[in-house]
């Protein structure tokens, strides 16, 4: 497939019209940030695993396998959301949320138990977690909301309660899975959504405050969600039963000290650290690539949130209201459970069980995630050439 660089400006008008036609606009950064992402999440949970499914599948690269799975499923479903115009998800947003909402009710009644929780569907040859499909229904809803009520959202009462009642029900359809990390991110995506969207300060800030009290008071009437807040204040105190997974995360960042020991040297994953290869992937990581090799992946995911944000400014100045909006939300979502994760991982919050977005494994937050991407790529694409920037184009149908 032949790439060309982005015209130069002695390019003529003409010409640029007719590369928008028949090319797809990809943007450097985003799309650098993510492949790197993907690689080192692939070599990452290469090496967090490979003690485990050795142990357990007989097969020491099981969940190597199945994780390169995963990413080429979410690479692919991601070639074709990039084909996909943005106003198709605008018009799709409620119907998305619905559908996503009847996932959640049915994943209560018929969804398989792992650890306690009911958060998938067996599907056989792998699980499908439908909070997964929901924080992307969420921000596709809430970018289309915004959109066509935003007049109301920022002058009245009425149009800022209607989408939270609607993202209260979800959020209380996803704690009796349980899933408390989902619903603290999907809240938090949807708080920052609406102040962008210009909602007025008493409002919002009156809004975080009950919210605030109302996940303290689920914290704090939850016993296993209050031992996990106290053994996280104080995880030395019990290291070997409530506070033994942050105990043992900490260790490993301690022995990675600047450079790590080394690709595949990690200890911490040999047993000791509960969930190396999913939701403790980051601790593994710096484990072996030291501080250095964390910094980095935050660094990219900081790009991530940077492109998305810069977007969404373009996209806003030129009263292109939805594309705005959602990559905002995209940026948020992708940035909140990132650092949500990684704050977990350094013992800088509380235990949730959330994946660190395109490297934990994972198939139904591989693959959401990648579309999530696309999404924001598909609205690069169709900022330029009005603003150009630096990425590559390559030959389709657009």
């Amino acid at each position: 497939m032949n790439f060309y660089f982005v015209p130069t400006n002695e390019e003529s008008s003409s010409q640029l019209s007719r590369h928008k036609k028949n090319n797809i606009y990809i943007d450097y950064w985003l799309s650098l940030s993510v492949l790197l992402l993907l690689v080192i999440g692939l070599v990452a949970v290469s090496s967090a695993s490979i003690s485990v499914s050795e142990r357990q599948m007989g097969e020491p690269f099981y969940y190597f396998w199945r994780q390169l799975a995963h990413v080429c499923i979410g690479v692919g479903l991601a070639w074709g959301v990039l084909h996909i115009k943005i106003g198709f998800w605008e018009r799709i947003g409620p119907s998305l949320l619905i559908f996503s909402f009847l996932l959640l009710l049915l994943v209560l009644l018929l969804g398989s138990e792992v650890n306690g929780s009911t958060r998938w569907f067996s599907l056989g040859l792998f699980n499908f977690q439908p909070s997964e499909l929901t924080k992307l229904s969420v921000v596709v809803f809430l970018a289309g909301y915004l959109v066509r009520r935003g007049d109301e959202v920022r002058e009245s009462t009425k149009g800022f309660h209607k989408p939270l009642i609607l993202i209260s029900i979800i959020g209380i359809l996803l704690l009796l899975e349980p899933d408390f990390g989902a619903a603290v991110v999907i809240a938090l995506t949807t708080f920052c959504m609406m102040f962008l969207g210009g909602v007025r300060l008493r409002q919002f800030f009156l809004l975080l405050i009950l919210a605030g009290l109302a996940l303290a008071l689920i914290a704090f009437t939850s016993p296993y969600r209050m031992e996990r807040i106290t053994c996280f204040l104080n995880p030395w105190a019990d290291p070997f039963d409530c506070g033994f997974q942050l105990t043992q995360a900490l260790i490993a960042f301690g022995r990675g000290e600047w450079f790590g020991v080394g690709l595949g040297g990690s200890i911490q994953k040999l047993f000791y650290l509960p969930e190396a290869h999913t939701d403790f992937l980051f601790a593994v990581l710096c484990e072996e690539l030291g501080l250095l090799g964390g910094v980095f992946v935050i660094l990219l995911f900081a790009t991530i949130v940077w492109r998305a944000f810069h977007f969404a400014h373009i996209a806003i100045s030129q009263k292109n209201l939805f594309s705005g909006y959602l990559a905002y939300g995209l940026g948020l979502l992708i940035g909140l459970q990132a650092f949500t994760n990684i704050g977990v991982n350094m013992g800088l919050l509380p235990t949730k069980g959330l994946t660190l977005p395109l490297m934990s494994y994972g198939g139904s937050s591989m693959v959401l995630t990648c579309i999530a991407c696309a999404l924001l790529l598909r609205v690069g694409h169709e900022l330029y050439p009005k603003h150009k920037q630096p990425g590559v184009l390559y030959k389709a149908r657009s």
